[in-house]
């Protein structure tokens, strides 16, 4: 039987797909606790050889989350949609959302998403 901790409706009212996504959130918070723990242990270890395991086991804790959230990903079009507009950016996260919730209110596309720099064209002085 599933573990039910974190359920806030009725096991029997949910769907297959909803259990599997807790079961997925549940194990991403479980390995990202996980490298926090070892991330702590390593800064409170002295010996450098146990420092060095706690460190390799933290980067295997993250492997996991990051195979999970693949999965996860791959399932929910939203999550999907979300982590391409922000995943693998640069700049501010929040100066990103604004431009993009600009973009959705006045049907524009945010600068940058086309792979410009959404200043124009540079060629024969256009755009200075």
């Amino acid at each position: 039987m599933a573990n039910s901790a974190g359920y806030h409706e009725s096991e029997d009212k949910l769907r297959t797909e909803t259990m599997d996504n807790h079961r997925a959130i549940a194990s991403m918070q479980e390995e990202l606790e996980a490298a926090d723990w070892y991330d702590q242990r390593v800064d409170a270890a002295t010996d450098d050889a146990l420092k060095e395991i706690l460190a390799h086991n933290r980067d295997e804790e993250k492997e996991h989350f990051a195979m999970v959230l693949e999965w996860y990903r791959r399932r929910d079009a939203t999550m999907d949609a979300h982590l391409r507009e922000y995943l693998f950016t640069s700049g501010s996260i929040i100066e990103r959302e604004q431009a993009i919730a600009a973009a959705e209110a006045g049907g524009d596309a945010p600068a940058g998403s086309d792979g410009s720099l959404g200043i124009g064209s540079l060629k024969g002085g256009q755009g200075l």
